[in-house]
């Protein structure tokens, strides 16, 4: 038996191109040690002025975000990027997804800069298109494909939203997940032949936020639903589980949410009376359940703005956020739902050395970094999202 002599590569040291997508930084950054890093972000910032606009989501470091003249979560930035249609630069400080969308709901005369090609999402990268594409196919050989309507979250890829756009789909958001579900459903009513089984939904890419809207706030069961692994045969389900099905759950997650527990809810409860359970939707089913409160980042940060003093919270979101809130609401008692720090690695890959990076390029007249989606998918990707612009309520 030959052995392989795999290059280890400890945590913080050294890095493998071939494995990591976009990890590679063409430029030279400022060190993070540069005392001159807000000056220097400050004094680019001011140079560009109008001619871009940047955009800081609610998880990015306080370093970051300092510098964004908005704040927000991925789809109120885009929503924001394409109400700017006089800036000729987009600099997202977020992922990569979040830049996509960006673009798409931009004009063409305007360029997307996301600091790091680093930062990525891991939820979005557990549905790949030819993943999506082969479970469409399987669905199709066991003759339920007709009577499905795929959903995705507005955290995937620009390829699986046009995915979406192109089968009769639409996108949703944490905090339109309902709405959005309550159309797939109804989009096949009086088209569907009279003996055609029921609308199904395949939901991309968390599971957690699919099942929590389908049984908490829509009456399905939780054996309506289930779960396709894109990486066992015929998504490890048999063609009568897919027949009697409601709901097909994407089996992806938020890394970072995904940590949260019911048992630290409990045992929070015990140790701080009067403590109430504040989470997001992309938290497991068991956690939702435990929870006196659950919504999407804007909710959260609503909820506890408007909380009398003195109110006691855990909140299950990322740690940046989290802590923020803590810092602006001193009259509260805020502490985070996990034992161990909990951090979006990659949304924090944004950092500012990147930033000023980005910022003094721009000033320069180089545009790095640059995120830009193919005409086709961007087509098809505008389709869904307007489809869910389009839903009441939105």
């Amino acid at each position: 038996m030959t052995t392989v002599d795999l290059p280890l590569l400890p945590l913080g040291r050294g890095r493998d191109l071939g494995s990591e997508r976009g990890v590679d930084c063409p430029g030279d950054l400022p060190p993070a040690s540069d005392p001159d890093l807000v000056a220097r972000a400050r004094a680019a910032r001011d140079a560009l002025g109008d001619r871009a606009f940047v955009l800081g989501h609610h998880y990015q470091r306080d370093e970051v975000i300092q510098f964004a003249d908005v704040t927000g979560d991925s789809f109120k930035l885009a929503r924001e990027a394409a109400a700017r249609p006089d800036a000729e630069y987009i600099v997202f400080c977020g992922v990569h997804f979040m830049a996509e969308s960006a673009d798409i709901l931009t004009g063409d005369h305007q360029q997307v800069v996301l600091p790091d090609l680093a930062a990525g999402c891991s939820m979005a990268d557990m549905a790949r298109l030819r993943q999506v594409e082969d479970a469409w196919d399987a669905l199709g050989a066991a003759g339920v494909a007709e009577s499905v309507v795929p959903v995705t979250y507005m955290n995937s890829s620009a390829d699986i939203k046009a995915f979406c756009g192109r089968h009769d789909g639409v996108v949703c958001t944490s905090s339109n997940a309902k709405r959005a579900l309550d159309w797939a459903f109804a989009s096949k009513d009086g088209t569907a032949a009279p003996d055609a089984m029921p609308t199904k939904v395949l939901f991309l890419p968390d599971q957690h936020l699919g099942r929590n809207t389908a049984v908490l706030e829509m009456g399905f069961s939780l054996d309506d639903c289930v779960v396709w692994d894109p990486h066992r045969p015929g998504g490890g389900l048999t063609e009568q589980e897919l027949r009697d099905a409601r709901v097909i759950l994407w089996k992806g997650h938020c890394s970072v949410h995904g940590r949260f527990s019911a048992e630290v809810g409990r045992e929070l409860r015990r140790t701080l009376p009067g403590v109430q359970l504040l989470v997001h939707p992309e938290c497991r089913h068991e956690v939702v359940l435990e929870a006196d409160l659950v919504g999407s980042t804007e909710f959260i940060i609503n909820t506890v703005r408007a909380a009398p003093p003195g109110s006691i919270w855990a909140i299950g979101t990322e740690l940046n956020l989290v802590r923020r809130l803590a810092a602006e609401h001193p009259e509260q008692q805020i502490t985070f739902l996990d034992k161990t720090v909990c951090y979006c690695s990659t949304m924090n890959r944004i950092d500012l050395p990147h930033l000023v990076w980005a910022l003094e390029s721009l000033v320069a007249g180089t545009v790095v970094n640059r995120i830009s989606v193919d005409a086709d998918t961007e087509h098809w990707a505008r389709v869904a999202l307007e489809r869910m612009l389009a839903l009441p309520g939105v």
